[in-house]
């Protein structure tokens, strides 16, 4: 059988909700509730409505007020029959299975929540009404208007002729615009306490915000007073911390009169004597986050607060907590923008320094002035140099000088992948070209697509990837490792490599063509040796570097120092140094690094035999071939045979070392039990 709830507010209809057997329906003021009841004596959970024994029940969930059945106060559940008049505050539900029957007195059309039309007296009547669509209308613009009257200041007296609810409503809006402009939480509890003296009967009150940042429930003393404003003579009182516990705890909006002689409502002067007769307080809350809280009371005996003027200052409450929150995301956003324009301003010094060439020597001029003029050209460049020179450096500066500075610069050293891993990294491949690959991988060449590739130790690529780089450089389209579908890209090039290219020429281990295609400009980047009036600008430039950024405050080098490390040779070149001046700064003692705060490498630089000649003995032309043999086989002897160690001594890759090892067969001098 159908099942309705009529509802009535006063003497006019508002609702009608169709009950669903299964269903449970909740009444409250709550706006969760299926039914909603505006009514200042409902509770935000009122009362339950729910089928049981195939009858519908009514059950009061412990509200304030009660609920009333007929005319009788009910507690626990209530079988319902059609006709019951459920009474909530000044709201009626009837409780009926035919429409008709419900208020007979009634002269208005009823509609259901599910939209169906129900027949009650006087709803022929209504049904006659002529609608305002059904008048044809030119589509002409019948008015225009700049700015809306509505969130002007309006008089008393214009208003005059509106209800209550429409002036609050009015004025709630035009203060609603002006909350959304406030700069700061200041300015925004100034705005709110002005239109709360103007919308309510209170004379003194104040607004009060929680601390940030709170771990576990707010307290009263956690409450800051941001703003406060009286209209007489005395100075605003806060909030009794009854009160603010209890709006805190139940985040609902309090109005109390006549509390003159109560303690726990009533705020105290400095005398100890009772400030207020009439007082509200509302929580400032977002959904179930509770900013704080908006106080206000009245000292002067005829200015008595009513239940609009607690409507009034709620809804004011509510709309500082949407204004408060996107104040607080306002400000979380400047804080972000302004921590992203830091980082993009340090990313970019680090691009600069990437990018910029360090040196005032003539070598370094030179260095320079040839990649001015590679930069604007699409051509292949061979940077050519020693370990640790800044090969990288340079290539980086001929990419950001150049018209593809846009696009990406993609580095790859061959030296430190296998001929196998090295054509992937270069080529990708597809989806299960090779055991591991378990998805498409994009090679160095489609990822520097209309941008720059960098291949760094170039000569030790082997001869099978050579022949495919070649095709790649002379703008044939390639194909992933394991596909078939061609892929054409657009990239500049540039090698790096330490090597004699025309020696391995020579010797059958690098393609003589793909030499002449990489050899198309040449930049020669000279040791650190080569160029000594460079050592002092680079020694102050990584110790500025690495002064700031372990956070000491050393002063600088002693003149001993500094004419120890121009006189050094510096085998390792750049690298050296910069490795040099970030252990002195971590280590040294004093307030400035001194020469004994300085660890060089006694090995020799390169041209320079790795094994000492005994006093007298005779100089014996040899190979540089046999000399870079001594002097690897010398290193090892030293380190007792870390590799790790070696390779970073001579300044070359693990996998590098491997290979000269083999290639001299120097394995042969290891001592007897140590592992390879």
């Amino acid at each position: 059988m159908l099942a309705y709830l009529v509802i009535r507010e006063g003497s006019k209809w508002t609702d009608v909700f169709r009950l669903i057997p299964g269903q449970s329906v909740t009444i409250g003021r709550a706006p969760t509730n299926q039914i909603v009841v505006k009514d200042e004596r409902c509770s935000r959970c009122h009362a339950e409505l729910f089928m049981s024994g195939g009858q519908w029940t009514l059950r009061d969930l412990d509200s304030r007020n009660g609920t009333s059945v007929s005319g009788m106060l009910i507690q626990g559940d209530r079988v319902l029959t059609a006709g019951d008049i459920v009474r909530i505050g000044n709201s009626q539900l009837a409780f009926v299975h035919d429409l008709t029957k419900a208020f007979p007195d009634a002269a208005s059309t009823l509609r259901t929540a599910d939209g169906e039309s129900a027949g009650a007296p006087g709803a022929a009547a209504a049904a006659s009404e002529p609608n305002v669509l059904d008048a044809a209308e030119p589509a002409t613009i019948t008015h225009r208007r700049g700015q809306t009257r509505y969130l002007e200041p309006h008089d008393e007296d214009t208003d005059a002729g509106a209800s209550k609810v429409g002036r609050s409503a009015a004025k709630l809006c035009r203060l609603a615009f002006e909350l959304a402009k406030a700069p700061d939480a200041v300015a925004m509890a100034k705005l709110a306490l002005a239109g709360l003296f103007e919308g309510t009967q209170m004379d003194a009150g104040g607004l009060l915000l929680l601390r940030r940042e709170l771990a576990g429930e707010p307290t009263a003393a956690d409450l800051d007073l941001v703003a406060s404003r009286t209209d007489t003579d005395a100075p605003y009182h806060r909030v009794s911390p009854f009160l603010a516990a209890t709006v805190l705890r139940e985040s609902e909006a309090v109005m109390a009169r006549n509390i003159m002689g109560d303690s726990k409502l009533g705020s105290r002067d400095s005398k100890g004597d009772m400030s207020a007769n009439s007082v509200i307080c509302a929580p400032i809350r977002r959904g179930k986050k509770v900013f704080g809280l908006i106080h206000l009371y009245a000292t002067v005996s005829n200015r008595v607060p009513d239940p609009d003027d607690l409507e009034f200052t709620l809804a004011v409450a509510d709309t500082v907590a949407v204004a408060l929150q996107n104040l607080h995301r306002r400000q979380e956003l400047a804080e972000n923008l302004n921590q992203i324009r830091d980082e993009n301003v340090q990313l970019r010094e680090r691009l600069g320094v990437q990018s910029e060439i360090i040196g005032k020597s003539r070598a370094m001029a030179r260095v320079t002035e040839e990649v001015g003029r590679a930069a604007p050209t699409s051509a292949t460049v061979l940077v050519r140099g020693e370990s640790g020179v800044g090969k990288e450096l340079v290539a980086r500066a001929v990419h950001f000088s150049s018209p593809r500075r846009k696009g990406a610069f993609v580095c790859l050293n061959c030296a430190a992948l296998s001929e196998s891993l090295l054509e992937s990294e270069l080529f990708g491949h597809e989806r299960g070209a090779f055991t591991g690959a378990v998805n498409r991988k994009i090679g160095k060449f489609e990822a520097a697509h209309q941008g720059t590739l960098m291949l760094d130790e170039i000569g030790e690529m082997s001869p099978t990837i050579q022949a495919k780089f070649l095709r790649v450089l002379e703008g044939h389209p390639f194909e992933r490792v394991g596909g078939s579908e061609p892929v054409k890209v657009d990239v500049r090039v540039i090698a790096a490599t330490n090597r004699d290219l025309e020696k391995d020429v020579a010797e059958g281990r690098f393609r003589r063509d793909l030499y002449f295609r990489l050899h198309v400009l040449e930049v020669y980047v000279p040791p650190l040796r080569k160029r000594p009036d460079d050592i002092p600008e680079l020694a102050h430039y990584f110790f500025n570097k690495y002064n700031l950024e372990t956070g000491r405050r050393l002063r600088g080098f002693t003149p001993e120092a500094m004419d120890q490390m121009v006189r050094y040779r510096w085998p390792g070149t750049v690298r050296e140094l910069k490795n040099v001046v970030e252990r002195a700064i971590v280590l040294a003692a004093g307030d400035f690094i001194a020469q004994e705060d300085l660890m060089l490498s006694k090995l020799p630089t390169t041209g320079d035999t790795g094994e000492s000649l005994p006093t007298g003995q005779e100089f014996k032309p040899v190979s540089l071939a046999e000399m870079e043999r001594r002097h690897i086989l010398a290193t090892l002897k030293a380190t007792n045979w870390n590799k790790s160690q070696t390779a970073q001594l001579l300044g070359i890759e693990r996998s590098t070392l491997d290979r000269k090892i083999r290639r001299y067969e120097l394995a042969e001098s290891r001592p007897a039990g140590r592992l390879p």
